[in-house]
């Protein structure tokens, strides 16, 4: 229901604003001491600059006030713009969230973070911001995946999901592919705010139009509401002259009239009027204004009326997105208002000692209370309204960790993941419920459909499938709110976005859930940011990248990835896994999704290969505890495939889709007499934490390492794997043996697969070579 903001149950509407108005003055003071403080009050033996952003805080301080100490229920959330977080701050501590003490921790070590942070402030923060675009699409998938959790686990609530951000974030494609994707046009209850400073880090942005962002979104279905002028300006334009008042600023260009913020009143009475038909009528009406009304009237935009924007709250039409374009002033109130510089830019302790004086603050005791009374009273009374009861955790389901068969012919690591799927919903009924695939417009290509038409498609309303009668369908596109697949367009940003979010659920609104975003290998690295930032943010989620490497043959080198081998090295959060065969597929799959939806838990990401291969090479023990040994291994990073007879001169680890060519090549070595043992490597990363801990520097178990590489066996080192050599480099450090790294360090191109393989070095010839070159063969 949409707040009456013409009366107030507390208060009448004027006093409703003049408590709002001490409100916001108190935020914007705390925002710029607390990153004062951090700068210039707090030690900094190194000198270091510690930063922070008081001009981007107040050009958010009267949207913000507004929001929190009026609109907001306790099911809503906002997501906040990184450079904020100082006002964020200020307002959780007004709502007794945050100790005073605590804003003067600002940017030190294990204090307030630089931008808001969901796992590592000490301060409660909705959504986790910081990389530009990313924060702001996030309230999108949040309300997405309280939907589905909603409709599924009943518990979510209900809720606006908010984004306030800046108007220079929207050069961020992120941002534009979110709102256009047909998913979104549905989700009533985003709003996003922008914060209109016309204003980038450098400079003020030149032709900002909001005419033509207004266009964007009311072409992709969103209400959009302009709060432009305040109450001031609007009073002005009925008086005479008005209107050219009104057509001057219209008309005025962002520079020319972010310089009038920095005039004077006298040189404002000669600028304003500009030159033509508007000037004279213009002298006239600025004549009948003294200095502090001229001054105060030129900076009267609507993002920083406080009645304007309670107006705009209340219209807010919840059957379909909104966005607010809030005109503002960047660093409002303060003495770098308007500069084209102040984004970064610190006031002086005098200039601090000037706010100080006008907020109706104390220098010398920033973080006073506000004084007994209205603003006071509302605060206390907001706090109330806003706390959320705690959230009672549901712990996920267990998944299995074996089901116990054994993939026998020919197959694919890809096929075996869409078997994995179908197999848990008949093994595991009540973990498979929790699973959620999205994927970009692929689902078919990535083995996907058994899964898919088993469990249909997500949407809010049934819609008719219109070829369901058709014999020739195979892909059966059931969409329903029961449905656990979400098919996105083709924009994998939008897809890990939903993925960090909907792997989030679970310390939201208690209700785990297993998701799993599919994309092409290929393409994982234009998604690692925004996914890397859900993992940051607490998201838990399967990735998985297939079809994979250079293995993709005629695809081309656009479609041969070479570098996501790896992420498993260098992404924090993240265990990856890279099967060779079908059975170990399924092991790690089932290990993947026991990670997620759990305080102590974590993403995984898998790569998986469309190369067909002949499963008996992957010699599973029959015997069930050789079974069990076998995939613990598996699980924990690398088994040993093969051994030779007797001490092996050479050992070749490989990974992947090239386990096949190890193998034929420990055949013709053998045949040379040169013994060498193949280790398939699962996990580089898991390995590589094995052997970190071996020095002291990681706490994971280093088992591993003895059982696929042990002491005993040491010898030089082959690695092979399609992707980058670097990745399994290091397991030459496990025993200090000499190692020879083959894979793949430049663009492919199109040919088959024994072309492609022997172009990059790493066909069985090549292993064969460079086996021999290590033991010194002639």
């Amino acid at each position: 229901m949409v707040p009456d903001t013409t009366t107030s149950p507390r208060t009448g509407r004027q006093e409703l604003l003049t408590a709002l108005g001490e409100i916001e003055q108190r935020v914007l003071w705390l925002s710029a001491a607390t990153i004062d403080h951090a700068n210039r009050v707090r030690p900094n033996p190194t000198g270091l600059k510690v930063g922070g952003h008081q001009a981007s805080c107040a050009s958010m301080v009267s949207i913000m006030t507004t929001l929190w100490f009026h609109e907001l229920t306790a099911d809503d959330r906002v997501s906040v713009k990184p450079h904020a977080s100082p006002a964020l701050h200020a307002v959780n501590h007004l709502l007794g969230e945050l100790p005073a003490e605590t804003l003067t921790t600002l940017r030190s070590f294990g204090g307030l973070q630089s931008y808001p942070s969901r796992t590592k402030d000490p301060d409660p923060v909705d959504y986790s911001t910081g990389s530009v675009g990313i924060g702001a699409t996030a309230p999108i998938w949040g309300a997405l995946a309280r939907r589905y959790v909603e409709g599924r686990f009943p518990g979510a609530g209900t809720g606006r999901q908010y984004a306030l951000l800046g108007d220079a974030e929207l050069d961020e494609g992120a941002c534009w592919e979110a709102v256009q994707d047909p998913m979104v046009a549905g989700l009533g209850e985003v709003v996003w705010i922008v914060d209109l400073n016309r204003q980038s880090l450098d400079r003020v942005v030149p032709a900002l139009s909001a005419e033509r962002l207004a266009g964007m979104f009311e072409a992709a279905g969103w209400q959009v509401l302009t709060l432009k002028y305040g109450e001031q300006l609007t009073e002005l334009f009925s008086r005479p002259g008005g209107e050219a008042l009104r057509t001057r600023l219209d008309t005025m260009g962002n520079p020319e009239y972010q310089r009038l913020l920095r005039c004077t009143p006298a040189e404002l009475r000669d600028r304003l009027p500009g030159t033509g038909s508007t000037r004279e009528p213009l002298e006239r009406l600025v004549a009948t204004l003294d200095d502090d009304a001229l001054h105060s009237a030129v900076r009267n935009l609507g993002g920083h009326d406080l009645g304007a924007l309670l107006d705009a709250y209340a219209a807010i039409d919840d059957t379909r997105p909104t966005v607010i374009l809030a005109y503002t002033v960047k660093g409002r109130g303060l003495h770098s208002e308007g500069h084209p510089q102040n984004h970064s830019s610190l006031l002086t302790r005098d200039q601090l000692a000037d706010l100080a004086t006008r907020t109706g603050a104390d220098p010398d005791d920033p973080w006073r209370p506000l004084p007994d009374g209205a603003a006071a009273r509302l605060c206390a009374d907001r706090a109330e309204e806003l706390r959320r009861p705690p959230v009672e955790r549901i712990a996920p389901p267990p998944v299995p960790t074996d089901f116990g068969r054994t993939p026998g012919g020919t197959g694919t690591t890809q096929q075996a993941f869409g078997r994995a799927l179908l197999d848990l919903s008949r093994s595991a009924p009540e973990a498979a419920a929790r699973v959620v695939t999205v994927s970009p417009d692929v689902s078919s290509s990535t083995n996907l459909g058994g899964w898919l038409n088993k469990v249909g498609v997500w949407s809010p309303t049934e819609r008719v499938d219109w070829f369901a009668d058709d014999a020739e369908t195979i892909l059966h596109w059931r969409e329903n709110p029961t449905g656990q697949h979400v098919e996105l367009g083709i924009a994998e940003t939008n897809l890990v976005g939903l993925l960090g979010e909907l792997g989030a659920t679970w310390s939201r609104w208690g209700q785990p859930l297993l998701p799993i975003g599919i994309m092409y290998d290929p393409f994982v690295n234009r998604a690692l940011e925004p996914w890397q930032f859900g993992i940051y943010a607490g998201g838990q989620s399967l990735l998985v990248g297939t079809p994979s490497g250079v293995t993709l043959a005629p695809e081309g080198g656009a479609h041969q990835s070479i570098t996501t081998p790896s992420l498993g090295l260098e992404q924090p959060g993240c265990t990856t896994w890279e099967p060779a065969f079908a059975q170990d597929a399924e092991w790690c799959v089932l290990a993947a999704l026991s990670l997620l939806g759990r305080p102590d838990g974590g993403s995984a990401y898998l790569r998986l290969s469309t190369r067909p291969v002949d499963q008996s090479l992957a010699a599973v023990p029959a015997d069930p505890a050789a079974r069990e040994r076998r995939r613990r291994q598996a699980v924990a990073g690398a088994y040993g495939l093969r051994r030779a007879e007797g001490t092996p001169d050479v050992t070749l680890a490989a990974m992947g889709a090239m386990v096949p060519e190890a193998l034929a090549a420990a055949d013709r070595l053998a045949s040379l007499g040169v013994a060498a043992d193949v280790v398939c490597v699962t996990s580089p990363g898991l390995l590589f934490r094995a052997t970190q801990a071996r020095r002291g520097l990681d706490d994971a178990p280093q088992w591993v390492l003895d059982q696929a590489f042990p002491a005993d066996r040491a010898a030089p080192l082959v690695t092979l794997l399609d992707g980058h050599p670097h990745t399994l480099a290091f397991l030459g450090t496990v025993h200090n043996t000499p190692v020879t790294p083959l894979g793949v360090t430049h663009f492919g191109q199109s040919g088959a697969l024994d072309e492609v393989y022997r172009h990059h070095g790493i066909d069985t010839e090549s292993v064969v070579r460079a086996a021999l070159d290590l033991t010194h063969r002639p």
